[in-house]
């Protein structure tokens, strides 16, 4: 008999909902015994349509019985369901209690910060004046170097916009555009270097060096050049310790051997000796490859003969070392990731074009293949002439590839063995997509000073 009466109750509940969302039944119910409830419906089975409800029922699955007393729950929008789904979450938000919060420690206040995405801080610095004097203070930088160091970021040039540059954020999958407006706004400048979390520029006319933080605008233009040289130079840049509170060193290298060192520390431009006769002049750079640091030394890519040359900025000496480069290679540079120096550039043979990666083996000083672009990307390049630029080369590689029909950006992280897409850089309120001409990864530091 319970089971007659649980029917029932679920029957006239059945009914309520018919009459709230106006959707009738399938089929028309057959009248149930009035009950003494109000809100029930009359209606008259038998015991045997009684056992064929509930049957019918208990197939249909679990049913929440309402309170009689409590108004029906109010239909969500499609968008509002989609929002609970995809958070996780519920509508309400906790009320912060100002009697608990505001004896928050004010020490703790400075390591919290610290641990949010860097791009919060591009408005945090409104906040109050307290934050915004955070970036000044040696504690607030203490915390920020105890942080293990995420993804690089990336600081490009667009074709459309020479003058101004454009950040991406691989973390969030974002990009920004910052305005530097210490740099030279009659001069073309490209970023071509950097270290800890400061970016390296030069003009195009390889006159005058340019440091700068893009996230805190620190700036500085640094002293001219003991050497003057027209030729196109390669450069790189290294920190003297973990920081940039220890000074920071820029070097450039020609093509006629002639090369300079600059030490923040003494704000000049040194000249420590002369390359070695060991090394094959004319130093033929391959000025499509940035220079790759590990430690204090850095690594340059040449050709004729092809291999790599390197110098070390404590010591000062220079190597240089023959090594083959893998057949069918065109628009390669130099990459590291952990101490490792990879190669990544474009492997093209008949109509056939794929980006490939190798690491340098240590033992034979042989390059060998690691790992190449999925075919299914590859294949969009059948039969195309296509350029590829490396905008960065610190364990997160960007690469730019394009052609007349083709303008594509990706990402691939060395370690993980992951490639990405990357989403277009469109200015703001703007829908124009941008070409990137040129760029260098930085790992960004709110702290960095130069």
């Amino acid at each position: 008999m319970e089971g007659v009466v649980m029917l029932r109750q679920l029957i006239g509940q059945l009914q309520e909902f018919v009459q709230l969302y106006g959707s009738p039944p399938p089929q028309p119910l057959p009248q149930l015994p009035l009950l003494n409830h109000p809100r029930w419906c009359s209606s008259t089975v038998d015991d045997s349509s009684i056992d064929d409800y509930y049957s019918f029922m208990m197939a249909a699955g679990n049913v929440r019985i309402l309170d009689p007393s409590k108004p029906p729950p109010s239909k969500r929008s499609r968008k509002e369901r989609t929002r609970g789904k995809s958070s996780g979450t519920t509508d309400t938000t906790e009320p912060m209690e100002q009697h608990i919060w505001k004896d928050f420690p004010e020490d703790l206040y400075e390591a919290v910060i610290a641990r949010l995405p860097i791009a919060t801080f591009f408005h945090f610095r409104s906040v109050c004046r307290k934050w915004n004097s955070l970036l000044d203070s040696e504690s607030f930088s203490q915390h920020c170097t105890e942080i293990p160091q995420a993804n690089p970021w990336f600081y490009t040039i667009t074709h459309e916009n020479v003058n101004s540059g454009a950040m991406y954020d691989p973390s969030l999958k974002k990009w920004h555009h910052p305005t530097i407006s210490s740099l030279p706004t009659k001069l073309i400048v490209l970023p071509v270097a950097s270290a800890g979390g400061l970016v390296c520029f030069l003009d195009i006319g390889n006159r005058n060096f340019y440091v700068c933080n893009p996230l805190n605008q620190s700036f500085k233009e640094l002293p001219a050049r003991s050497v003057k040289v027209w030729s196109r130079i390669a450069v790189g840049m290294t920190l003297n310790g973990s920081s940039t509170s220890g000074g920071y060193k820029v070097m450039w290298v020609g093509c006629d051997g002639e090369y300079e060192v600059y030490d923040s520390l003494r704000n000049s431009w040194t000249r420590p000796g002369s390359m070695p006769s060991s090394v094959k002049l004319p130093l033929s750079l391959n000025f499509r490859s940035q220079a790759v640091t590990i430690d204090s030394t850095l690594y340059f890519m040449r050709s004729r003969p092809d291999g790599i040359v390197s110098y070390d900025m404590v010591t000062g000496v220079w190597k240089q070392f023959i090594i083959p480069t893998p057949l069918h290679l065109t628009d390669h540079t130099l990459a590291e990731c952990g101490g490792r120096i990879m190669l990544v550039g474009l492997l093209s043979k008949n109509a056939a074009t794929c980006v490939c990666i190798w690491e340098l083996q240590k033992m034979t000083l042989l390059w060998k293949e690691v790992d190449r672009m999925p075919n299914i990307w590859c294949l969009e390049f059948y039969g195309k002439h296509v350029r590829m630029t490396c905008l960065g080369n610190k364990g997160l590689l960007m690469l730019s590839l394009r052609s007349r029909q083709i303008n594509r950006l990706v990402t691939y992280n060395v370690s993980s063995k992951e490639w990405l897409k990357v989403p277009g850089c469109v200015v703001p309120h703007g829908r124009k997509r941008q070409w990137i001409a040129c760029g260098t990864s930085f790992y960004p530091c709110l702290t960095a000073v130069v």
